[in-house]
């Protein structure tokens, strides 16, 4: 592995209050008890929790679960091990929350109906569905279809893809992702919130619709409908329901199965989505109806954010915090793949996230002294539900959004090998990039920023509560430019294990994992902790972002 960070780089972004035995470090001296601290983040210890948290015996961790139970007791457990303090509110170690599990009983098929003529759709091949009540059935008779292009309302880029219709009690047929052409409009080809499934419902929703359908395609949603019919069976949790407006139903169809719709219609799906992607976009009613009803079960359960405090050292500074967060949760137990498996273990997604997360409070309290700053742990729950755990806690922080420092997000490790680069997703938002550049150069490597940017990942995980709270917040991924590798061999890999293993139960840990690279990124996401803990003011937004104005008023009310 490469060389260690003991440095003159190190003395710049870390020196003013790095602690030593001895206190604080000179400016211009060699953080030498951080060096030491980094030592901690080691193979064996991050194999060990990975290889234990995405066994068979933790049933896959899905929410609620007996296994979800279990790994929560493990993970408190290996904090308190390492002398972290209980971080929840109520003095435990669990921040728990209440789920609603809604298993929605799939109707076999689905048709749709225009002038005489009709069309019928099979479920799991042609499309899968979920209720958007929390009730005991979910219905629709006789609404009609109408095709929104994206869905999207953005006045910020004059663009409303609702303009001159009513939506009130019709179905939306919308497509995936946000307008891609143009670097100035939606930020080219890198996904916003926009383009994400969650707010294409939400929206929807809003504007008085009773059902919501997005066309799935692989481009469009970064990954292949299998993932949709895997995850998007059994229950699917949700936080209890408030007074927003909810769908009658959420629906995925796969694009054959959409080109067959709008053509029942007398359309072309082509046709529609090239008019789509224009600002002056008109919605189209398809005149095609449909009707469906599903029996719903509602169970309800609870899970939780494991939470581990390192107090500050700072008597002013203690109070505010650095946060590392991973989610624990995967699926559980779910469809059988073809070897008859039916366990989704989670281990890259994201056994090997937590791990990352624990080495580094390892190696944080291997410190002598604890960094000005407190650090929090925040190992949360249910994400793969829709980042459940991580907005509870954001609606629920145990410290004030204003007295949050940063967040540092890790959702799947890197289990290939040493890199030439680390994937920044969020660079170009935040002070924070400064830091890490510094830090890679130092260890020989590169900044890059989203190399998958129409994926939409910094809206796609737990960094994303936190920024919607004003939070500066990055999440670190692994890098693709491998060492003696060619340059495209990183890529294959992440396609393969998207193609192949992402949300299936084939993700489970293999001892021949290469984690050299995932603990170069862990000591790097420690160093950059540090920093900013240490500190004398703490990050921002880059004038201008999404996130800025929020920012600025956690800042005024705390």
């Amino acid at each position: 592995m490469r060389k260690l960070l003991v440095l003159g780089v190190m003395a710049v972004v870390v020196a003013v209050a790095a602690c030593t035995k001895e206190g604080p470090v000179a400016e211009g001296e060699p953080n030498i008890a951080g060096e030491d601290a980094s030592k901690q983040i080691t193979d064996e210890f991050i194999r060990e929790i990975i290889a234990e948290i995405s066994s068979d015996a933790y049933e896959g961790r899905g929410p609620g679960s007996a296994g979800d139970v279990k790994a929560r007791q493990y993970l408190a457990g290996r904090l308190a091990e390492l002398g972290l303090q209980p971080g929840a509110a109520d003095g435990t170690w669990e921040q728990r929350f209440d789920l609603v599990g809604v298993n929605s009983q799939q109707p076999a098929e689905w048709n749709f109906d225009v002038a005489g003529d009709s069309l019928t759709i099979r479920q799991w091949d042609d499309f899968i569905i979920s209720s958007g009540v929390q009730n005991d059935r979910s219905e629709v008779s006789d609404a009609e279809v109408v095709f929104v292009g994206y869905g999207i309302q953005a006045p910020e880029f004059d663009w409303d893809d609702y303009a001159g219709v009513d939506v009130t009690g019709k179905v939306v047929l919308v497509m995936n992702n946000d307008p891609d052409w143009d670097p100035d409009l939606f930020a080219g080809d890198t996904r916003l919130w926009y383009g994400r499934w969650d707010y294409k419902q939400q929206k929807a929703a809003e504007m008085g619709a009773v059902g919501c359908i997005i066309i799935h395609t692989t481009p469009s949603a970064g990954y292949p409908f299998q993932v949709l019919q895997n995850s998007g069976t059994g229950a699917q949790f949700e936080l209890p329901a408030g007074a927003a407006p909810r769908n009658q139903f959420n629906a995925w169809l796969a694009e054959d199965a959409a080109r067959k719709l709008v053509a029942l219609a007398g359309q072309d799906l082509d046709v529609l989505r090239e008019a789509a992607f224009n600002r002056d976009f008109e919605p189209v009613p398809l005149g095609v109806t449909t009707s469906i009803a599903m029996d719903v079960e509602i169970t309800r359960v609870q899970s939780a954010n494991v939470l581990g405090l390192i107090p500050g050292s700072d008597p002013v500074l203690k109070n505010e915090v650095v946060i590392y967060s991973a989610h624990h949760d995967h699926l559980g137990i779910g469809p059988a793949n073809d070897a008859g498996d039916t366990i989704y273990n989670g281990a890259m997604d994201n056994a090997s996230g937590v791990a990352e997360v624990i080495a580094m409070a390892r190696a944080f309290k291997s410190l002598p002294v604890a960094p000005r700053r407190s650090i929090l742990i925040a190992l949360v729950g249910a994400e793969e539900q829709g980042l459940i755990g991580s907005e509870w806690f954001a609606a629920n922080p145990t410290f004030a959004p204003g007295k949050i420092a940063a967040n540092l997000n890790y959702d799947g490790g890197n289990i290939w090998g040493e890199t030439h680069d680390v994937t920044y997703i969020g660079l170009g938002k935040s002070s924070i990039d400064q830091i890490v550049e510094m830090l890679l150069s130092e260890q020989g490597r590169v900044v890059k920023p989203d190399q998958f940017p129409d994926k939409g990942y910094f809206y796609r995980s737990d960094q994303f509560s936190f920024a919607k709270i004003g939070v500066p917040a990055v999440y670190l991924d692994p890098g693709t430019d491998f060492v003696d590798r060619s340059p495209e061999w990183g890529k294959q890999q992440v396609d393969y294990y998207t193609e192949v293993h992402y949300h299936q139960p084939s993700d489970e840990y293999d001892p021949n994992w290469n984690l050299d690279g995932m603990i170069e990124d862990a000591r790097i996401g420690f160093w950059t902790g540090l920093a900013i803990a240490n500190a004398d003011d703490m990050p921002v937004w880059n004038e201008g972002d999404e996130f800025e104005a929020v920012r600025l008023e956690a800042l005024t009310a705390d």
